[in-house]
């Protein structure tokens, strides 16, 4: 698929979807990222009101900026946008100070920060949700397919906290793909991939510890079983072993069965 027969056919799926299920709005969280501007600018495709929210919390200035330069670019092609815009800081501020003196009680310094992190992803999805049923619309996800169900790379019940999603069939390199087509601001498209969680700045590769290309490369080695250089055996391996670690996140949640 070209990315241009990729966008048809994503934005169809998505106009179907709301038909069917009487949508009247779609609500897409942006990041100033290639994932968030891509799904935001399908949704806008489609003609349906398209709500784009940026929700900063203690926020990189250069990511709050490329948040409003999406924004800004959907809102000058497309009349059913509209952008929403709120610092949620003094919210998370209020929640960490209040439940850091129990996690505290753990002793684990590195186990809190995760945990404050991906309670900024809950406090986000939250806040999409409040948006979506306020407006009688649903949110859509802006996870691509190696994070989705590869290394399982997002928070459970936070950006993972979604109705549909457009681009999780889709591996990271075919989203960048689409934005060159769709003309989404080139300071976007060569960003360092992050989910903009953590206070000290650090991106997807930093947490990772391999590129998107990488680790599609070991999913797909993963799948077919066909391994090539030493690097690759490596890289595969990592993969493997994130995937493993995040594994809980994308198989169905564990039900105790009563017997018959």
């Amino acid at each position: 698929m070209t990315p241009k027969q990729r966008i048809n056919h994503i934005t169809k799926w998505i106009k179907q979807y709301a038909k069917t299920n009487k949508i009247s709005t779609l609500v897409v969280g942006i990041s100033g990222g290639i994932d968030s501007s891509v799904v935001s600018t399908l949704c806008a495709s489609t003609g349906i009101k398209t709500i784009v929210v940026q929700m900063p919390i203690r926020q990189d200035k250069k990511l709050d900026n490329r948040s409003k330069m999406q924004a800004d670019y959907l809102l000058e092609k497309f009349d059913n946008v509209v952008h929403m815009s709120m610092d949620l800081t003094k919210i998370f501020n209020a929640f960490e100070k209040d439940l850091t003196p129990y996690c505290k009680e753990s002793n684990s310094e590195d186990s809190i920060e995760l945990g404050f992190a991906n309670s900024r992803a809950r406090l986000r999805m939250m806040t999409l949700y409040q948006i979506a049923q306020s407006y009688g619309g649903i949110v859509v996800g802006t996870g691509n397919k190696v994070e989705d169900f590869g290394v399982g790379f997002y928070t459970k019940y936070g950006d993972g906290g979604v109705d549909i999603s457009p681009i999780g069939d889709c591996m990271k390199t075919e989203v960048w793909d689409m934005g060159r087509e769709f003309g989404v601001p080139q300071e976007i498209i060569d960003a360092a991939p992050t989910d903009g969680l953590w206070t000290d700045g650090r991106n997807d590769e930093d947490q990772l510890g391999m590129t998107y290309p990488e680790l599609e490369q070991a999913m797909m080695q993963d799948e077919t079983g066909v391994v090539g250089t030493a690097q690759e055996k490596k890289n595969l391996k990592r993969y493997q072993a994130i995937r493993a670690r995040n594994l809980h996140k994308m198989e169905p949640i564990p039900v105790c069965e009563m017997p018959d």
